[in-house]
């Protein structure tokens, strides 16, 4: 009961001390995506390089990103990274919690940053475990810093988990019993993450340690975080893009909007917060225009239904311009991944939300491959079957009901 109205009471002074939207976008470049400027103009706004020489898994749902988890963390012999925005009771929870601490045990430096609002579920014997382990533990962001102007409203959204400085697993994946199974199961969420190596994994470990250090001061550093040369240890060119509006970065929004801008053929999109502005509105339709097949798919349900209604508020501009929108029935949708023309495709922690673009710290990591990008459409196409189309007939006989909780939904869009 007592974090009950805790998170009602950090809800409300968020809601009344801090809305930020990104800074406007008038007009976007006429590129597409193969042109020799592509790249230096995406490394440009998303202040990240890309770099070559990677291996990409993609982990679907709990029964695959779990294991890769721990397998990851027994696997680590100096060092551990691991961030996490959502943390509440459950066989996982207590699974990775006691991983990390048999680390520590063994002497392996584990750092573990908890976002404090996300985790307010999360029981404190698992923290006092890892601690008691020897493990480095903290909290982002701490919610008795209640006043206008305070960062409160600016959430650690990343997800992060770091071995040796050679391995990265990241994506939307919190840890709860909701996200064990296969996400086709009632109750068992829909996720998506993603296991890389290479020199990337530099980049992943550099957002955690930029979180690391406005909660802790403390600087990381050295060969058992940044080892030395990395060997290539594939072929996918691959950019970590992290966000940090209460740093002034909108990386993520303005990377978006020039890959939606230079889509030719396709764009698939899988987002379970999908409350665009009408920037990013007027992109999808450009694209439309310019010929390519725009499919985007949303959750059936949602564990926030505001939010379900603010997005739906705007289905039929996009239908009637011929957007294919998809509503997912099996579970609840969280993943988080876009797909354009067969090369460009991400996976990461963004919503399509001005609360993911404007307030909260996020990481996605997008690839620059046919193989990555034909493995997610594939995997898109197999959530389409376990989906229902959305007509424009049947939008626009909703009933008024939905119609209200859309006026509600509407000025708090921001914060959403």
């Amino acid at each position: 009961m007592r974090r009950a109205r805790l998170r009602t009471w950090v809800v409300v002074v968020a809601l009344l001390t801090a809305c930020a939207r990104v800074h406007p976008h008038v007009a976007l470049p006429q590129l597409t995506l193969g042109e020799p400027s592509f790249f230096p103009t995406l490394e440009a706004y998303a202040s990240a390089p890309i770099v070559g020489g990677n291996t990409v898994e993609l982990l679907l749902n709990g029964e695959q990103t779990f294991p890769a988890q721990i397998a990851a963390i027994r696997g680590a012999t100096r060092t551990i990274n691991y961030a996490q925005y959502f943390y509440e009771d459950g066989l996982v929870a207590r699974d990775i919690a006691s991983a990390l601490a048999e680390r520590c045990r063994a002497g392996v430096g584990a750092n573990v940053l908890l976002d404090a609002f996300g985790t307010l579920a999360m029981p404190r014997e698992y923290s006092d475990e890892m601690t008691a382990a020897g493990c480095h533990v903290a909290w982002f962001r701490p919610l008795h810093r209640l006043w206008p102007g305070s960062k409160t409203n600016n959430r650690g959204h990343r997800r992060i988990l770091v071995a040796d400085g050679r391995v990265a697993i990241t994506g939307g994946s919190g840890v709860s019993r909701k996200w064990m199974g296969d996400g086709r199961t009632e109750d068992h969420w829909r996720d998506t993450d993603v296991r890389i190596e290479g020199p990337a994994v530099s980049y992943v470990q550099g957002a955690f340690a930029e979180n690391w250090l406005e909660a802790t001061g403390i600087v990381l550093g050295g060969e058992a975080y940044f080892p030395g040369p990395v060997s290539p240890k594939g072929q996918v060119y691959t950019q970590v893009v992290r966000s940090s509006p209460a740093g002034g970065s909108f990386a993520m929004y303005t990377a978006f909007l020039i890959a939606m801008a230079s889509a030719r053929k396709s764009i698939y999109v899988t987002n379970p917060y999908f409350v665009l502005d009408d920037k990013m509105t007027e992109a999808l339709l450009t694209a439309k225009l310019n010929g390519a097949r725009i499919a985007v798919l949303v959750p059936g349900k949602i564990d926030h239904n505001l939010v379900r209604q603010a997005s739906r508020a705007r289905f039929g501009e996009l239908l009637q311009a011929g957007v294919e929108i998809y509503e997912y029935r099996a579970a609840l949708l969280h993943s988080k991944t876009m797909v354009i023309d067969s090369i460009w495709s991400t996976v990461g922690s963004t919503n399509l939300d001005n609360r993911s673009f404007a307030l909260n710290d996020e990481l996605n990591v997008i690839f620059y491959n046919a193989d990555v990008a034909r493995r997610l459409e594939k995997v898109f196409e197999d959530d389409l079957a376990h989906s229902r189309k959305v007509t424009y007939e049947r939008w626009s006989k909703r009933g008024w009901k939905e119609r209200v909780l859309e006026l509600i939904a509407f000025p708090l869009r921001d914060q959403l």
